[in-house]
């Protein structure tokens, strides 16, 4: 996990990265098609959102892999995210209104932490893809810690960084683990509806759901929330 300068601001805003900064789900979807496929395990769009998106590898190799070793498991992973990563290279694009809302932020002094479970490889590549890798305080690893999404320690992780309480911050999400990490962690979070319905993302505790970052819904949010 990268060491941040703590800040003495009570309010943040924790961005997850896959399907919530860009929509990058359907090439996760591809990539473990092409490597549970050959094992037995077609995985559609339903399968994806319910059993694979926003769980960590571990978990994913555990429920997959059962009869893997872990050592095994967790090569068959890295093939699947060394694929996902040839596949999403030259293709990152952040979602409608991303990058107004991340000048926003700035302006107002209201710092901005990636909070994940993605691989380290990975996140950095799509930080750094588009261009707000230096937006961030903080980029907290799920993998990296005791405990990953849905446990709420990473999110508390990523407000201890910064100084941030729970209550003051905005969390974004697009996964059913995502969301029960940030509100376990006590944070108001806005579901993204890259993947999942509106339903799907309130029914997992979001207290909102956007398509977009320039949503007008969102911006009254935010800025009765962060009194920008």
């Amino acid at each position: 996990m990268i060491e941040a300068k703590r800040e003495k601001i009570g309010r943040a805003l924790l961005f997850d990265i896959d399907g919530t900064l860009a929509d990058t789900d359907p090439l996760h979807r591809e990539a473990f098609h092409r490597v549970f496929a050959p094992r037995g395990h077609v995985v559609d769009d339903e399968r994806f959102k319910r059993e694979l998106q926003g769980f960590s590898n571990v978990s994913i190799g555990e429920r997959f892999l059962p009869d893997e070793s872990p050592e095994r498991r967790l090569a068959i992973l890295d093939e699947k995210e060394t694929i996902f990563r040839d596949l999403v290279a030259g293709q990152i694009v952040p979602l409608q209104g991303l990058m107004a809302l991340l000048d926003r932020a700035d302006s107002a002094g209201i710092p901005m932490v990636a909070v994940t479970n993605a691989p380290r490889l990975n996140a950095e590549l799509l930080l750094s893809g588009l261009g707000i890798t230096h937006r961030f305080k903080a980029l907290v690893i799920g993998a990296e810690l005791p405990h990953g999404k849905p446990h709420p320690l990473p999110y508390q992780e990523g407000l201890r960084f910064v100084g941030a309480s729970a209550q003051a911050s905005i969390a974004f999400e697009d996964s059913r683990t995502g969301i029960e990490s940030a509100t376990a962690a006590g944070i108001p979070t806005i579901g993204m509806r890259t993947t999942l319905s509106h339903a799907d993302l309130v029914a997992a505790g979001a207290v909102a759901s956007a398509s977009a970052y320039d949503d007008p819904d969102l911006l009254a949010r935010l800025a009765a929330a962060m009194t920008w």
